[in-house]
């Protein structure tokens, strides 16, 4: 038998082993945490709020914007925090909990994205039967399926992965726990079960993505028919933003995952690790804000009421005086 020893814990890699470039790493990732999870907070309470908002689109991308802030304060808060205590170990319950959420929030945002095009191809390509589709209880029902598979994903991939042995270094090549970093210091000769989960998941990924196309393909056929310039920018104007989201996550997940192995990670697998936990939910309330006429209105009705409760009661104490 060989003599392996177990390990209790892991040491995740930073940016760099200058503290003062730690201290700057941390400030500025508590930033961006920040900004992302207030812009994302700021759709979810407009959509909850606003009764025009009150549409299968807007629902979808409310469960967009919470899986958002879900995915961002599962991996930045644990990396802004050891820059600037300049501490980068992790036990084993800690990564554990960072793999499954991951998976968990990964696998969902997939699905609802896909959930999204599918609601875009019928409004688009089926106007007239759209609320009958589109129900609430169609709407609730496929949200709860986005969420009940990503549970699903993040049990298995959490499971299959802590199901082997580490052994050696317990340095993980990136700046938060997953699995092709913790592939690359297991020493367990049998990966049956991980690899058959990568195959799941890499079959629902390749199954979201064709979907995602062909409702696409669909509706700029049917786009394009559309005999009037005002029809066009009208119909593209709700499925840009959300092309743009797709396209963002599933190229910055790619280049994540799907890369040849190495026994390293460089600072660039590192920073593109970075991106794709940071950039989509940062990118979702920049574009669904700046191109999305009915979100503005949103934004100034609610400000509209903030500044009339606050002012209201001044003004008629100062009329009563």
């Amino acid at each position: 038998m060989p003599n392996v020893t177990a390990i209790t814990g892991f040491i995740l890699m930073g940016f760099s082993d200058i503290h003062e470039l730690q201290t700057l790493c941390g400030v500025l990732f508590l930033v961006i945490y920040l900004g992302i999870f207030m812009s994302n907070l700021l759709i979810i309470t407009l959509i909850t709020v606003d009764l025009k908002l009150q549409t299968p689109m807007y629902f979808f991308l409310k469960n967009l914007s919470l899986l958002d802030v879900f995915l961002v304060s599962v991996t930045i808060p644990n990396v802004f925090v050891n820059s600037l205590t300049h501490k980068n170990s992790i036990s084993i319950l800690g990564c554990a909990f960072q793999v499954f959420f991951m998976a968990f929030l990964g696998a969902g945002e997939v699905l609802v994205l896909t959930t999204m095009s599918y609601d875009r191809y019928v409004a688009i390509c089926s106007p007239l039967h759209y609320e009958v589709i589109m129900s609430s209880v169609t709407c609730v029902v496929m949200m709860s399926v986005a969420w009940g598979t990503g549970l699903f994903f993040g049990v298995m991939y959490t499971a299959g992965t802590f199901s082997m042995h580490f052994c050696g270094s317990n340095v993980i090549p990136q700046i938060f726990c997953d699995v092709p970093s913790l592939l690359r210091i297991s020493c367990s000769g049998s990966l049956t079960i991980i690899y058959v989960s990568l195959g799941i998941g890499v079959c629902l990924g390749m199954s979201c993505f064709i979907c995602v196309v062909t409702s696409y393909v669909y509706i700029f056929s049917t786009v394009l028919r559309i005999p009037t310039t005002k029809g066009h920018s009208k119909a593209f104007a709700t499925c840009l933003p959300h092309l743009t989201v797709f396209s963002v996550f599933i190229a910055t997940a790619c280049f994540v995952y799907l890369k040849p192995p190495s026994s390293t990670a460089s600072l660039r697998d590192r920073l593109f690790s970075v991106l794709y936990t940071v950039l989509p939910p940062a990118l979702n309330p920049v574009i669904y804000s700046l191109r999305n006429n009915d979100v503005d209105s949103a934004l100034k009705r609610l400000l509209q009421n903030l500044y009339s409760r606050d002012f209201l009661p001044v003004i008629h104490q100062n009329v009563l005086e």
